[in-house]
């Protein structure tokens, strides 16, 4: 382990002795993580929820994920640990959520000259830090190779600082734009069979692997190959989606994902390993979609997840109904690992017995609800947070103080509001967000002295934000 990361233990950090299920290098499991950019919980052509017709596009073709659902199990319930990009990423490798992180916004950030009635907190520091102990510190340490393609888009010196001994360099979205080859969309096929020749090397040095692959599409549509956007344009449109570029870059980054499936059954390593697709946040959500609002927003559209998993002991075309976060893999993947001890401060819990019990069972966190915490101006209703317990999701808009409670068991498209025949039930809701934000010293927006209601607001966004001015769905 490098020095930077054993000074961030503190004495804390106890890599345990790997359980006596995973003694050899090679009967622990290869973990592949596959991450799509901007893609909505319904932008596949994978039904997402059992009972919900509508929880896939309309328009999509992804055919290799509909076959990995088909060897797998979806989980319905599986959330974006942010509603924009960065936040979600540094979240992935911490194992913390963006309020603790205190990295919750991708885009630049308003100030008091912006005019708003809400000053956003900055971000402390847009680079992931260099004492942080990150997942693929933590594999590293544990044997396993790593190794992380793709986008990147936390700083801090690029993967190489933080853990994985191969890696593209510190990427951001600019650096699909020059993959417009039509045999290499957004390096869709390069990063794959990066990915796999990896792989490859570390099962002849006789370690396991952990590799990352951060996918670009759904950015840079303008790359898709051309037969694709040929052939979507002889398509009828769908109702929801309609894009033929977007279409035919899902489509491109579909071909990436059975890259890597076809690479493992060719290397024979698909039976002893588990292959991850998630996306990292929502999508900007087009009227009739099938839960509320986008990218920018703590409602359902703008963090619910698409997330497909098969391997070891996982049932195929499977689902899950139990509600997880992005940051619940960390200690997944440590546990798989064989790592006994985790960093401090992690905020995620296993999820590795779900899905060893066909979809169904608990994830032990530490707190027993989820926080989703989004201080800052981009889409509807301005600085924004959600809690999420049971079936109860209550979201407080702080420019207001209005705060609007949901069951999702019966209403996920959040269209009624009960917190006024709810009020008790809301208010100890808001309560327990405030405790659970003071508890990971987030950090909150405070009023601008200087707004003036009679002079336009710029929220760098292109609209309005107010939640009588929200851009809605």
């Amino acid at each position: 382990m490098t020095s930077h990361v054993a000074q961030g233990l503190v004495g804390t950090l106890i890599l345990g002795a790997l359980s006596s299920q995973f003694a050899g290098a090679q009967e622990r499991p290869n973990i592949v993580f596959m991450l799509s950019d901007d893609q909505a919980w319904y932008g596949l052509s994978v039904q997402m929820h059992p009972d919900m017709p509508n929880s896939k596009s309309d328009f999509h073709q992804t055919p290799r994920l509909e076959e990995l659902a088909s060897q797998g199990m979806r989980l319905s319930a599986a959330y974006s640990p942010s509603t924009v990009c960065a936040p979600t990423r540094a979240s992935l490798q911490t194992g913390k959520s963006p309020a603790q992180n205190q990295w919750t916004k991708a885009a630049p950030i308003l100030t008091a000259a912006d005019n708003a009635r809400l000053i956003p907190p900055p971000d402390v520091d847009r680079n992931l830090p260099e004492e942080e102990i990150t997942i693929g510190e933590l594999l590293q340490d544990a044997g396993y190779a790593t190794a992380h393609y793709g986008k990147w888009h936390i700083a801090g010196g690029g993967p190489g600082n933080h853990g994985y001994d191969e890696h593209d360099g510190a990427t951001s979205n600019g650096d699909a734009a020059p993959f417009n080859e039509p045999d290499n969309p957004d390096d869709v096929v390069g990063m794959s069979n990066r990915a796999l020749d990896f792989m490859e090397e570390a099962r002849e040095a006789g370690k396991p692997s952990f590799v990352q692959i951060s996918y670009y599409p759904l950015h840079y549509p303008e790359n898709a190959s051309p037969d694709r956007v040929a052939a979507y344009q002889n398509l009828p449109p769908g109702e929801i989606h309609n894009n033929v570029q977007r279409a035919a870059i899902t489509e491109d980054l579909d071909m990436g994902v059975g890259i890597i499936m076809d690479g493992l059954d060719r290397l024979g390593l698909s039976d002893n390993t588990y292959l991850i697709y998630m996306g990292d946040n929502g999508a900007n959500g087009p009227a009739g979609a099938p839960i509320a609002r986008g990218k920018g927003t703590v409602s359902e559209g703008g963090i619910r997840a698409p997330f497909i998993i098969r391997g070891p002991g996982i049932e195929p075309n499977s689902f899950s109904a139990v509600r997880m976060v992005g940051f619940d893999l960390f200690p997944t993947f440590a546990e798989w690992a064989g790592v006994e001890e985790l960093p401090p401060n992690i905020e995620g819990g296993s999820i590795a017995s779900v899905f060893q019990n066909g979809g169904v069972g608990e994830i032990e966190r530490p707190r027993e609800q989820l926080v989703f915490h989004f201080p800052h101006y981009q889409s509807f209703g301005g600085p924004q947070t959600a809690i999420l317990l049971g079936d109860l999701k209550l979201i407080k808009y702080y420019e207001t103080g209005e705060t609007r409670l949901y069951n999702l068991s019966d209403d996920i498209g959040e269209t009624t509001d009960l917190s006024a025949e709810m009020s008790h039930k809301a208010a100890e809701l808001e309560a327990l967000m405030g405790e659970h934000l003071a508890a990971i010293n987030a950090q909150l927006p405070i009023m601008n002295a200087h707004y003036d209601p009679n002079a336009p607001t710029s929220t760098g966004m292109g609209g309005a934000m107010g939640m009588g001015m929200g851009m809605g769905n």
